[in-house]
């Protein structure tokens, strides 16, 4: 399975989409409607889920799918 196809599974549970409707440029708290605990909590199972360790000083900054996705990806290829 894709990051991407992994991680919209992922964000799916935490909102009423389903992946095939999320887009690049949905935004987490604005479209897709996550509370900050959701937020928190999808945090935690993307550490988990791909195994890797997230950085408060980038967290800060995701908005949306694609920020959320390239910085998965940056950490992947880091490791």
């Amino acid at each position: 399975m894709s990051i991407e196809k992994q991680f919209k599974e992922l964000v799916s549970q935490y909102c009423q989409a389903s992946p095939d409707e999320l887009k690049g440029d949905s935004r987490f708290r604005e479209d897709l409607d996550f509370s900050s605990l959701d937020f928190m909590s999808f945090l935690g199972e993307l550490e988990d889920e791909f195994d890797i360790a997230l950085q408060q000083e980038r967290i800060v900054n995701i908005r949306t799918i694609d920020e959320a996705l390239s910085m998965i990806q940056d950490l992947q290829e880091a490791s």
